[in-house]
């Protein structure tokens, strides 16, 4: 049994949770809400709480991971259409009730809204056991980009409902719970999210790698890090690099990722460089080693790119909308654009084409900000969050957390 040292002597120590943690993406998948959960699960262990996380098996070979204080529940899943490379979990409701009934958890946390996470939901209520969910995706913002306009009304209803039926609904930002609560989802609470400021920084740049792009220390390399997708809103990335190629003609654009828009992007972009999917000090090297991130869109719930983008001392040009509303400031550590106004967009990165000192300015002061969102902040927000849920297991004298 772990227990922990309450922050007020008065109060009996507090207990460890078990905590069962329910998404369908998951590393080695490389996305945002899958980085975002591994993070919060690694927290949570190193605080001292066991976790079970239930997950989709990707292949055959794929078998459930265990250490102390960490077990995995795998359940069947199909490839996401257009998304190969992510899966869908299938309805589990039965198995979740015969394993939780066997080993109840204290807290359930649903960070996806797919089929596992509605089984997770259902087999938790009627187990009586208290649920928190993550609102990680726009998923009803994401109809307009795939020709289902129509479709934003009921997904938006699905979500309402998915999410109104646990005990809370955490979300990322201010804005973001503004957004919902005109939805009318309830029980809403902000918890934000942080940067690995010691992996992501400046200290990174390779001038090797850029010279693999075919670029000088003082040639301007753009950069964009992003899922290849409609709703990424990429046609603006590429009009954004045109525009700063007219006012320097050997400005470079980098992408980085992967995603059903990959075939397209190789036949329309043959003067960008595509470097495919990377991943911890490889994707920080790519950071560092560019001077400016373009970030168009207008679908994130957050944008985790954005803060890794400053942690790597970028200027940064972005709408004034999730991360960059919650963490920049226009002319000072970025430049934003009013949201989704192309135009706008466009203006502000050829003005960090034509003051390309400009960016090393912005980057600095974004590099400052984000050395005050260290993950550890986020994780304790993430704990407190999921005791407001589970009062009962809150203190001494609670159910069992195994050791």
């Amino acid at each position: 049994m772990y227990t922990l040292t309450s922050a007020d002597p008065l109060l009996p120590p507090v207990r460890a949770l078990r905590i069962a943690m329910v998404t369908e993406t998951y590393p080695p998948e490389v996305n945002g809400v899958a980085r975002t959960v591994a993070l919060m699960v690694e927290g949570l262990r190193r605080r001292g709480h066991a976790i079970q996380l239930v997950r989709p098996r990707r292949d055959a070979d794929d078998g459930p991971a265990s250490a102390e204080g960490f077990e995995e529940l795998l359940r069947p899943g199909l490839p996401i259409p257009r998304y190969t490379q992510l899966r869908l979990g299938l309805p589990s409701k039965q198995a979740l009730l015969r394993a939780w009934s066997a080993h109840r958890p204290d807290v359930v946390h649903v960070a996806t809204e797919g089929p596992l996470g509605w089984s997770a939901l259902a087999a938790a209520r009627k187990l009586a056991l208290p649920v928190a969910t993550d609102f990680h995706t726009n998923f009803h913002a994401y109809s307009r980009h795939y020709g289902f306009a129509w479709m934003a009304r009921p997904v938006a209803a699905y979500l309402r409902h998915f999410h109104n039926r646990a005990q809370s609904t955490l979300v990322p930002t201010e804005e973001m719970a503004e957004a919902l609560s005109e939805l009318r989802f309830e029980r809403l609470r902000v918890v934000g999210r942080g940067v690995d400021h010691a992996v992501f920084k400046p200290g990174r740049r390779s001038a090797e790698l850029r010279t693999s792009w075919g670029a000088a220390e003082d040639t301007p390399v753009a950069l964009c890090v992003s899922r290849f997708a409609p709703e990424k809103n990429f046609p603006l990335v590429l009009e954004a690099y045109e525009a700063m190629r007219r006012v320097r003609h050997d400005t470079r654009l980098i992408l980085v990722g992967d995603g059903p828009m990959l075939a397209q992007l190789r036949r329309s972009s043959a003067s960008c460089v595509i470097a495919g999917r990377r991943v911890n000090g490889d994707l920080a090297a790519h950071y560092a080693s560019a001077d400016v991130f373009l970030f168009p869109s207008t679908t994130e719930t957050f944008g985790n790119v954005t803060l890794e983008a400053m942690a790597s001392g970028l200027g940064i040009v972005a709408y004034r909308y999730a991360a960059a509303r919650q963490h920049l400031e226009h002319g000072r550590s970025a430049l934003l654009a009013p949201f989704d106004d192309r135009a706008a967009f466009i203006a502000q990165a050829e003005r960090i084409a034509r003051e390309p000192q400009l960016a090393r300015v912005l980057g600095a002061q974004a590099r400052a900000a984000a050395e005050q969102l260290g993950w550890d902040r986020v994780v304790r927000d993430f704990e407190a969050a999921l005791r407001e849920v589970a009062p009962g297991a809150a203190r001494a004298g609670s159910a069992h957390v195994a050791a």
